[in-house]
């Protein structure tokens, strides 16, 4: 859950994602209209009207635009909160797409103004047979092949963790600074799968403001903001002890969903979707700093999910995979310019010129990544 500020809003904008003209809840989308199969979700900070609540089992398209006067989100959720897909800041007078494979079953939508909360939320029943995308046997090796990868990140992650809640349980704040960006680094890898288990990834990654009045604010940015600012951990053990739980039970999880490989293509968007909204602007690590190694995390899981599914793109539509390669490297090339040792340069040393640069990369980036989703499902 991510609390943009206007900068991240217009870097959205940027990034490809173009605003249509509002309408009103309960009515639908222009494209849903000329007949396109997607499904529109009209939002606002009061309501979540989805246009049709009875859906075939297959791939579906929301078209969700925001007519409120908040940031949202869209979600929609199988049971125990468990995400089958997901958009994140929708600003005002924006539509955003998504695209979800459900087999049947009863699901629920839900719209989060303000992107914090349960949300407004609706049924959703899915009926019928179809074939699943991993009957295609490169997409299913795709999926197999991304899992290897989640595996191989989760693997470090435990142990990386591990070492920081230990620094941070001795009270060895200078020894939990040099962890922290580390540790962190496996967890933004395998964050598309950590954000499928509903409150997991809140308790493991919110920041302040994005906790709900009246929750306890756990995980790494709290810690983050003890090594920075208050400068003293010695109060953080029970912290640091929920956090090394929560990250072993998303290992432990991860290690056993099934996705979909439509799931891959909008992880791949979402990591540019959060540096974006939060490693540009200096907000995901607003403590310490260390927001590159978060963006340099990011983006390797992203490619690691488009790579993935690289046998199928090239079979369906070789020009997007010659742009995705092209458009990587750029932004990888703008990102090396930042290199300090074996880490990343502070957030705080980088110029307005410098986060315009890497705001440009990510953009260019973003626009081909959009696609994948819609090539994926045929």
């Amino acid at each position: 859950m991510r609390t943009p500020t206007v900068l991240a809003a217009a870097t959205l904008a940027l990034a490809g994602l173009t605003a249509c003209s509002s309408t009103g809840a309960g009515t639908t989308t222009e494209a849903t209209a000329a007949g396109d199969g997607k499904i529109a979700v009209a939002a606002t900070d009061t309501e979540c009207t989805v246009a049709k609540s009875d859906l075939a089992a297959g791939t579906s398209t929301f078209s969700i635009t925001n007519n409120g006067t908040k940031v949202t989100e869209f979600y929609v959720y199988a049971a125990g909160d468990r995400v089958m897909g997901e958009v994140e800041n929708i600003v005002p007078g924006l539509t955003r797409e998504v695209v979800v494979e459900l087999p049947a079953g009863v699901y629920e939508t839900a719209c989060k103004p303000g992107m914090t909360g349960k949300g407004i939320r609706g049924p959703l029943k899915v009926s019928g047979e179809h074939k699943p995308l991993t009957e295609d046997a490169k997409l299913a090796e795709a999926v197999a092949s991304y899992k290897r990868y989640i595996k191989s990140q989760s693997d470090t992650l435990l142990g990386k963790t591990k070492e920081f809640t230990e620094a941070v349980k001795a009270g060895d704040v200078a020894k939990a600074k040099e962890l922290y960006p580390v540790a962190r680094t496996y967890w933004e890898r395998i964050e598309p799968v950590a954000e499928v288990f509903g409150d997991l990834d809140p308790a493991i990654d919110a920041r302040e403001n994005d906790v709900p009045d009246g929750e306890e604010w756990t995980g790494f940015h709290r810690i983050e903001k003890d090594l920075w600012v208050k400068k003293d951990v010695g109060g953080d053990g029970a912290i640091a002890d929920k956090l090394m739980t929560d990250v072993n039970t998303i290992v432990t999880k991860s290690a056993t969903v099934d996705l979909s490989p439509v799931q891959l293509a909008n992880g791949a968007k979402g990591l540019l979707d959060e540096v974006a909204t939060g490693k540009i602007t200096g907000e995901e690590d607003r403590y310490s700093h260390t927001d590159l190694w978060d963006f340099d995390a990011n983006l390797q899981g992203s490619k690691a999910a488009v790579q993935a599914l690289r046998p199928v793109l090239e079979e369906r539509d070789p020009e997007l995979v010659k742009t995705l390669d092209a458009k990587f490297a750029d932004a990888e090339n703008a990102l090396a310019a930042h290199r300090s040792g074996d880490g990343w340069k502070l957030h705080t040393e980088l110029s307005k010129d410098d986060l315009k640069a890497l705001s440009d990369a990510i953009n260019a980036l973003a626009e081909p990544i959009s696609k994948v989703a819609s090539v994926v499902a045929g």
